[in-house]
């Protein structure tokens, strides 16, 4: 999320805002493009090729892993999709939605890393005007996206919705809340996530007025699958009172991961981090 400064604020008041330039000001930073995606001459099969600042860290065995495809989304963009193969026997595919300022490209290798270790398969995609993806990042084009993401998951590749761990993280659980409040799947997990995008502005904020943008407050009650909530407590980007307010919203919640001392963007490298992924997914699903 960006820091606005005091006249930007003044102007979400003053200048009457709709939700979509509040969410193109808060939220959106798309990098340039870390891939590339080719396409063969039958139309079918795409190639993807990282550039140097995707940081790939494997061989090429694990990008043998990884298929790509261009999917269509209600709002005619066209998404780029990844699906990585991290285990053959794997029981749950992760429907990842990564954060604001990151494509495919550089997820790339933390998908493998993952997934390996926690026994999934990771299906992501990049929004609109992301990495290989047409058109312009905005809240209806992120519904519209993982919606096209969702599909795409489950017909082309045959995985049912019982299977699927809707996986947010930052920006990337707006789409996610909103899919899971629409659909049940497996489980849900929120990293990092937001109130609404007024919450994250003016965090005085009490109440959803109808041009806030990214109303995950408002939605979260209506999920019916597990939620698990992963939070830094010292987040300087989306405070951490944001991860406690949505957990007091869940209808079921389970046992949240509160990093202590980690911030907006290394909440991964703390030990917990993995140990609490591999005990939900291994043991704690299974029960539930």
């Amino acid at each position: 999320m960006n820091n606005l400064s005091f006249s930007e604020l003044c102007c979400l008041f003053c200048c009457p805002p709709c939700p979509g330039k509040i969410a193109s000001k808060l939220a959106f930073l798309p990098p340039d493009p870390t891939y590339t995606l080719m396409c063969d001459e039958s139309g079918g099969r795409w190639t993807l090729h990282l550039s140097e600042r995707a940081d790939w860290q494997y061989s090429s065995r694990e990008k043998d892993a990884i298929e790509c495809f261009m999917t269509r989304t209600c709002k005619g963009n066209r998404i780029a999709c990844m699906f990585v193969r991290c285990s053959p026997n794997a029981k749950y595919t992760l429907l990842f939605s990564h954060g604001n300022a990151v494509d495919l490209g550089q997820m790339s290798s933390f998908y493998i890393g993952l997934g390996s270790r926690i026994n999934c398969n990771i299906f992501s995609y990049d929004y609109s005007g992301y990495g290989a993806s047409s058109g312009k990042p905005t809240e209806k084009n992120l519904y519209a996206d993982i919606d096209a993401a969702w599909v795409a998951l489950r017909t082309r590749y045959g995985i049912r919705p019982e299977n699927v761990i809707i996986y947010g993280q930052s920006i990337g659980t707006v789409p996610s809340v909103d899919l899971a409040a629409r659909y049940e799947s497996a489980a849900v997990i929120l990293h990092s996530p937001l109130t609404s995008g007024m919450r994250v502005a003016f965090p005085d904020t009490k109440k959803t007025y109808c041009f806030d943008a990214f109303p995950n407050i408002d939605k979260i009650s209506k999920i019916t699958s597990p939620v698990l909530i992963i939070h830094g407590t010292e987040d300087e980007v989306i405070d951490f009172s944001h991860g406690l307010a949505l957990f007091e919203r869940c209808q079921r919640p389970v046992e949240p991961l509160w990093v202590e001392g980690a911030g907006h963007n290394d909440v991964e490298l703390y030990g917990q981090y993995l140990e609490r992924l591999k005990q939900f997914v291994s043991h704690e699903l299974v029960n539930l």
